[in-house]
């Protein structure tokens, strides 16, 4: 598949209102959603479509409580970025396994002892 970079492309846009901010961020999270299957297919990654899916649902959740419209439009901005990045394949398979870094990186030593299993003591450094 070739990349054409203007698919994806939109152009920058400022919200109103909130309705329109919302309406935005709502087919902005259709087009993640409906993309999942694509993505996966597109990067050969061994996950469900599930997984990205939820992964997009957090994403979105996590900034479901802005109450300014420059910031929710920086956001959107981003969002919209980020999905045209990922569908034009400019991404590398390391680049999307990072979403799930966080949960999947172990817990970092707290007491001595789990610090002297694990071999670092930073204390020292």
């Amino acid at each position: 598949m070739a990349t054409i970079p203007s698919r994806l492309a939109a152009a920058t846009r400022t919200s109103g209102s909130f309705d329109v901010a919302r309406k935005r961020a709502l087919t902005l999270y259709r087009d993640w959603y409906r993309a999942a299957p694509s993505i996966i297919t597109l990067y050969s990654l061994n996950l469900p479509p599930s997984t990205i899916r939820a992964k997009v649902r957090q994403e979105f959740e996590k900034h479901r409580h802005l109450d300014d419209l420059n910031v929710i439009d920086l956001v959107l901005l981003k969002g919209r970025q980020e999905y045209q990045e990922t569908m034009n394949v400019w991404k590398q398979e390391t680049h999307l396994m990072r979403w799930f870094m966080a949960e999947e990186a172990p817990a970092k030593p707290q007491t001595f002892l789990e610090k002297f299993y694990a071999g670092r003591d930073e204390d020292q450094v």
